[in-house]
This record gives structure tokens, sequence and C-alpha cells, in this order.
């Protein structure tokens, strides 16, 4: 039992714990901005490619 509490002990006052905790919150935070900025940027995407489909001819009465 005393191993265990001087483990313990040990790995709350190294900065390992939290500084890890710290990096995943950072990751799960940068996660949701990409995601955010992705699915936003998509939206304007799709209009600006759907605008300039309806504008290209298609080169179906080009006369070949």
């Amino acid at each position: 039992m005393r191993h265990i509490t001087q483990t313990m002990g040990r790995f709350l006052r190294s900065e390992d714990g939290p500084t890890a905790t710290e990096y995943a919150v950072l990751i799960a935070v940068i996660c949701v901005a990409v995601i955010g900025a992705l699915s936003t940027f998509g939206v304007h995407m799709d209009n600006l490619y759907m605008s300039l489909a309806s504008t290209i001819p298609t080169g179906s009465g080009a006369g070949s």
C-alpha cells in the first residue's frame, strides 16, 4: 500500500500528468476549431462551385 501512495505522490508532484492533460485539451480545441472552419468554408465553396458550374459552357454545342 505504501508503494502505491508513493507512486501517486510522485505522479501528482511531477508535471507529466498536468502537461499531458493540457495538451489533450489543446488538441481538442484545435480539432473543434478546424472542423468548424471546414464546415463553414465547405458551404461557401459548394456555392462557389455551383456558381462556376452554371457559367462555364459544357462544350456540347461547340460545332465539333
